[in-house]
């Protein structure tokens, strides 16, 4: 079995195994962890793969990265639990919306939305490490919205772990608030903070980057700054791939970006060796992303509520793992744009700096209007209906397919369901819950609030959390 660990994108501190930079989360330095080396597929291994189960392809490409700390068949277990729940037997299946565009239905989990693919199986992973470390740990993580539902969700009830989960008062749709909220479970708590994601986010990393108090209540992280959170996104590029290259065209993917852990999964499935022609980064108004990959320019603006709020976000956290890969892993230069870009707001990327992998990006924008027209437009040609995110996500398979020739795969991270007033101001129709959540709106309801300072988050947490570490 190939060793494999982790390193800073910041370059400080020693490198860890699977194992520890699942429990830690962020690195001590502030950075995220990546594998010192991105493992490559085997020759044939992709051609087996597309006769597998999708749990079996899960566990195959997770034990690239678990390395001695959990094997493959530990793995396909986890994987099969994790799964089986989900509506759709493909876990993510495919629709055609026309010739060059497909549709892969990431929405098929417990909370009808994309996060449910990763975070079922965080969850599951959490509870082998904790156990095997006998230690119990407070997993505190920032949503936009699905993140956190799908978080709690996944971690309510779990015996090692209690849960705080900060969203942005009154910045999440209805239903999304609905489902965090309406877990009630001890040991798991949705919390709402004045102010926007980003500042949800920074009380996170603040809290992370106080050492003494990370210590005291063993804090873990479940945002996709965990990068056991990415290891099975990486999944659904290749079960894609593998579905649609028979038809003898290179194919691209349009992700729906907001905190880059998405679209940054697809990248690691091509260093490790998937044929993917171009990822196409998707934004919604708060097109810092789209702005940078047309002139290296990464510049703070403020946050503009839209119909598509889990992209509403100006800071992207797993960018940074990309600018890692495009320095050349300079931990010294990622760790000083980034410092620069905390202080300023702003820093810039000019050609010579970056490496050639730049040109895989295309990025994109769309505002309300044109989503709205989307969703209208799809449904009116396809009968498929989509939600705001995925409508975001088609709109730049559109426009990227006018002047390119390959498949382009739209990555759709959300029923319907979940955004029922801008279905509705679009098509004319209220999409319903799907059955498992169809008394959603009228369950009972608990939530915490804080004020929008580390200091109260982190009192909140000493006074809710549950006993001590073991």
């Amino acid at each position: 079995m190939t060793e494999i660990h982790y390193i800073s994108t910041r370059g400080g501190g020693d490198a860890l195994g699977f194992e520890e930079a699942l429990l830690t989360g962020l690195a001590r330095d502030g950075g995220l962890y990546l594998p010192h080396a991105y493992p490559r597929f085997e020759a044939g291994e992709l051609d087996a793969m597309a006769a597998m189960p999708y749990a079996e392809v899960a566990a195959r490409i997770m034990a690239k990265f678990t390395g001695k700390d959990m094997g493959f068949d530990a793995l396909l277990r986890l994987c099969q639990d994790a799964y089986a729940g989900f509506s759709a037997p493909e876990i993510t299946p495919l629709k055609r919306i026309n010739d060059q565009i497909y549709l892969c239905e990431l929405f098929h989990g417990p909370t009808i939305a994309f996060k449910d693919i990763a975070m079922q199986v965080l969850a599951r992973l959490f509870d082998v490490a904790l156990e095997k470390q006998g230690k119990r740990a407070v997993i505190l993580g920032a949503t936009s919205g699905d993140t956190g539902s799908a978080a709690l969700e996944a971690f309510k009830g779990r015996e090692m772990v209690d849960i705080f989960i900060l969203y942005p008062d009154g910045r999440v749709s209805p239903v999304q608030e609905q489902q965090m909220t309406s877990v009630i479970a001890e040991g798991a708590y949705a919390v709402a903070v004045a102010g926007d994601f980003d500042a949800c986010q920074d009380i996170v990393k603040r809290l992370f980057g106080d050492l003494a108090l990370r210590d005291r209540l063993g804090l873990s992280a479940v945002n996709s700054i965990n990068w056991a959170r990415l290891m099975p996104q990486i999944v659904y590029y290749v079960v894609s791939v593998l579905a649609l290259r028979g038809q003898g065209r290179e194919i691209s993917f349009a992700v729906p970006t907001g905190n880059f852990g998405n679209i940054f999964a697809g990248y690691v499935a091509m260093r490790m060796g998937l044929p993917i022609k171009r990822l196409i980064c998707a934004s919604n108004r708060n097109d810092i992303l789209a702005r940078f990959f047309e002139g290296g320019v990464m510049e703070r603006r403020a946050v503009e509520p839209s119909l598509s709020p889990s992209m509403d976000i100006q800071v992207s956290s797993n960018f940074e793992r990309l600018m890692f890969e495009l320095l050349g892993r300079d931990g010294a230069m990622t760790r000083g744009l980034m410092e620069e870009f905390a202080a300023t707001g702003k820093f810039t990327l000019s050609r010579d700096m970056v490496r050639d992998d730049i040109d895989l990006f295309w990025g994109f924008r769309a505002d309300d209007a044109e989503t709205l027209a989307e969703i209208a437009r799809t449904w009116a040609e396809s009968t498929i209906l989509l939600d705001p995110h995925s409508a975001v996500g088609v709109a730049a398979a559109r426009a990227y397919g006018t002047s390119h020739d390959e498949l382009v795969v739209a990555l759709a991270c959300a029923d319907a369901a979940k955004f029922p007033d801008a279905v509705e101001k679009a098509v004319g129709m209220r999409p319903p819950l799907p059955p498992h959540l169809a008394d959603l709106m009228t369950r009972k309801t608990q939530k915490l609030t804080a004020k929008p300072e580390p200091k109260a988050v982190a009192t909140l947490i000493e006074n809710k959390k549950r006993g001590a570490r073991i």
